[in-house]
């Protein structure tokens, strides 16, 4: 475990990191002891940094191709602030990430709270007034991807920015456990997928998300945002690229990326 005092460099580390778009080595490479439960506070650290609303979260890593991808064997967490919000009709600016990928998600919008601790998949069920095609832009301020599972959760898990498609569908209504969904790059097909890539069932990866976050003292709020995890694998993400995911029974969501 990490003092105070190397916890807050690692933070202030990631936080020019992000900044100033300069990644920065592992932070294992100099903390070689440093676990998930660091990692956890030095993000909680940069996001009381930035000082923004939080509009939700998201779950990193949940899916064996994520999760391979990575080099990982477990899921992570990270903040959605309002800042991060992307949209359909407005370029994303790729110059400000520095590794940009998209990943296709189911999104959940929460219409009440959840409980902390014990936390079940009817509970989630329950507390969800919709389901919205979603997709992350994930990025990482570790260079070259090359991360470890303490560096993806220091660096907010690995999160930079999500767009949500305007269709709004009620659990009753789809079968969350089987939304076939693909991904277009400049109208070719890049990826696809389905719903239950994620743990088995997104809810589930919800109801996790739930339990881990109250050991930290948070909560998932209504109205908040709630993205489970991705389909697919994540795809690069170039300057002029147009991404568009399909969702059955979801609907679809495009980001367009500016830049020549």
């Amino acid at each position: 475990m990490l003092t105070a005092e190397q916890r807050i460099d690692a933070a202030d580390r990631l936080y020019a990191a992000e900044r100033d778009r300069s990644p920065i080595p592992p932070l294992i490479l100099d903390y070689p002891e440093i676990d998930a439960v660091d990692s956890y506070e030095i993000q909680l650290h940069n996001i009381r940094r930035r000082a923004r609303p939080v509009v939700g979260h998201k779950v990193g890593l949940s899916s064996k191709a994520m999760q391979q991808m990575m080099g990982v064997n477990e899921p992570d967490y990270g903040h959605l602030l309002d800042d991060m919000a992307l949209h359909e009709d407005t370029l994303a600016d790729a110059a400000r990430f520095c590794y940009p990928r998209v990943e296709v998600e189911v999104g959940f919008i929460l219409g009440a709270d959840l409980p902390g601790e014990g936390c079940t998949e009817q509970d989630v069920l329950d507390a969800t007034e919709a389901f919205a095609p979603a997709i992350e832009l994930i990025d990482s301020r570790i260079a070259d991807w090359k991360i470890s599972l303490p560096d993806t959760i220091a660096d907010n898990a690995s999160s930079a920015g999500f767009v949500l498609g305007a269709a709004r569908v009620k659990p009753s209504d789809v079968d969350v456990k089987a939304i076939d969904a693909t991904l277009w790059r400049n109208s070719a097909e890049v990826a696809a997928g389905r719903s239950d890539a994620v743990l088995g069932n997104p809810v589930t990866a919800v109801s996790w998300l739930a339990n881990k976050v109250a050991g930290f003292g948070v909560r998932l709020k209504a109205g908040h945002i709630v993205l489970p995890g991705s389909c697919t694998r994540a795809i690069d993400a170039r300057p002029g690229d147009c991404f568009v995911a399909e969702f059955s029974g979801l609907g679809k969501v495009s980001l367009t990326f500016g830049g020549a």
